[in-house]
């Protein structure tokens, strides 16, 4: 496997990956996949990363958290690995290059939204040095059911 920067080719592959993952109901609130240019808008240009073996297996990017100056520095982490992947490493790997691809970007805190159901995430960022802040009950809809998301975050101990 191979972790390097995610380029717009790599696009119809990474969508695939969202697609799975909007379709397990625990990755997202959304429930349809955007097209590149809209997905594009809302990701940071670096880092994008992509775990490769013959195809895409895995991605992992960051978005702001706000457009205010003072929050230049906080961004929220995306991880997701095709099901073929799953449970051999790549989001882990993934997490770790993104961690420090973050912090090389001048960015001093990553935060995490995760569905409590998804245990294995919550899991991959716990022991990636995330804690968990708290919990955000009945935070939004999804697909009509009230749903919670536990909040987690990562200070640089660079910054």
């Amino acid at each position: 496997m191979i972790i390097d920067a995610m380029l717009p080719h790599d696009w119809p592959s990474v969508r695939a990956i969202y697609e799975e993952g909007i379709a397990t109901n625990q990755a997202t609130f959304e429930t349809k996949s955007p097209d590149w240019p809209e997905w594009d808008a809302k990701h940071l240009p670096v880092p994008r990363l992509v775990a490769r073996d013959s195809d895409v297996i895995g991605f992992a990017t960051l978005s702001r958290v706000s457009a205010r100056e003072v929050y230049r520095g906080v961004c929220e982490v995306s991880v997701y690995v095709a099901t073929a992947g799953r449970g051999k490493g790549v989001g882990g790997a993934l997490l770790d290059m993104l961690i420090v691809e973050s912090e090389a970007a001048g960015i001093w805190t990553l935060q995490a939204s995760i569905f409590p159901e998804n245990e294995a995430s919550v899991a991959l960022h716990v022991n990636r040095g995330f804690r968990i802040v708290g919990r955000r009950e009945k935070i939004a809809k999804h697909h009509g059911v009230w749903r919670d998301t536990v909040l987690l975050e990562r200070r640089s101990p660079l910054f």
